[in-house]
């Protein structure tokens, strides 16, 4: 099975050349009708990227406009994706989350998988378990903070963005392998961060952009990150791998998808087009400042990933008991 790990080492030695391989391949002359990148969520993080990438996508179609479609846990931008017209004039922007780990934790998705050609990732962001100041300052560790919430259980909580994401499961994880009952409280949007911060609850399971300028100010400490390597964000944050939980090694991945029907030579165009926006100096300016990373995996590497995540996500969401929502 192919997993994160293989991938990562695989693709940032054949992402570039297999870019500039379908660079010639694929239409040289940019759309001419205006092209909509659909988000699901309100205007923010996800959106910033969006439009980073998009302003440098000017060899793909003239005019790129990107267009927040919020509601239902990000479902609805997915089905209006996929209705869309498969001629390269719509595309989806998304966490992979949307594919591989949506169909485990609703009972009924009006979408599919199968519904959409996959066209590139784009960036990566991992997950940052931070506490606040209900935590007493001499617990500076991951294992110093197991040990805390055992022995103060009713007091051992975290936040996140809301039930049935990755990030609930992350922390559910953390409770099961280290052997506490760790209560989720689900949040909207980065409201987990400002009670965090106010101590109303002791940790919060969150990307790293939510909280990075917290952490930076001393007023949060962060115990661990979910990458498979140091973040360059916070390097002297050490990994879950690194504090003896590997089971929890996880990135946030963001990628660009397109409806099923949407012919090869579009999908290679789009590509070649995302490509060659990552490499720009304002793409990856920009992206550091957003707590991101440029992370590709190749195009023939994709659908691949995503099979092998929704197989992973599918037993940690029937391990932890997780009762499907409409």
């Amino acid at each position: 099975m192919i997993t994160r790990r293989d991938l990562m080492i695989a693709s940032a030695a054949c992402g570039a050349i297999s870019a500039s391989c379908r660079v010639s391949r694929a239409l040289a002359k940019p759309l001419s009708k205006t092209v909509h990148i659909l988000t699901g969520f309100t205007p923010g993080f996800q959106d910033a990227l969006a439009r980073l990438v998009a302003g440098q996508m000017s060899s793909y179609a003239e005019t790129i406009v990107v267009e927040s479609r919020p509601g239902a846990g990000g479902r609805i931008a997915v089905e209006a994706a996929k209705s869309a017209d498969a001629d390269g004039s719509a595309m989806l922007f998304a966490p992979l989350g949307f594919m591989m780990f949506f169909p485990h934790v609703y009972k009924t998705l009006r979408y599919q998988p199968r519904d959409f050609t996959p066209v590139s990732t784009v960036a990566s962001t991992p997950t940052l378990l931070t506490v606040g100041p209900m935590v007493p300052a001499e617990i500076k560790t991951l294992a110093d903070f197991v040990a805390w919430c055992r022995a103060n259980p009713k007091l051992a909580t975290f936040g996140t963005p809301g039930a049935g994401t990755t990030l609930h499961f992350l922390g559910t994880m953390l409770g099961r392998g280290a052997g506490f009952d760790f209560l989720h409280v689900p949040y909207q949007g980065g409201g987990a961060i400002q009670d965090l911060a106010k101590g109303v609850i002791a940790a919060a399971v969150m990307p790293i952009g939510s909280s990075l300028g917290l952490v930076q100010s001393g007023d949060l400490r962060a115990l661990a990150t979910t990458g498979p390597r140091r973040c360059p964000f916070v390097p002297a944050v050490p990994t879950v791998r690194e504090a003896g939980y590997p089971s929890l090694e996880d990135l946030t991945w963001f990628a660009f998808f397109v409806p099923a029907r949407t012919p090869t030579q579009i999908v290679e165009k789009l590509n070649a087009a995302i490509q060659a926006a990552l490499r720009t100096d304002e793409v990856r300016a920009g992206m550091a400042k957003l707590a991101v990373e440029p992370d590709v995996i190749a195009m023939e590497d994709f659908a691949r990933l995503i099979a092998s995540e929704s197989d992973r996500w599918k037993t940690i969401v029937q391990a932890t008991g997780f009762v499907p929502t409409d």
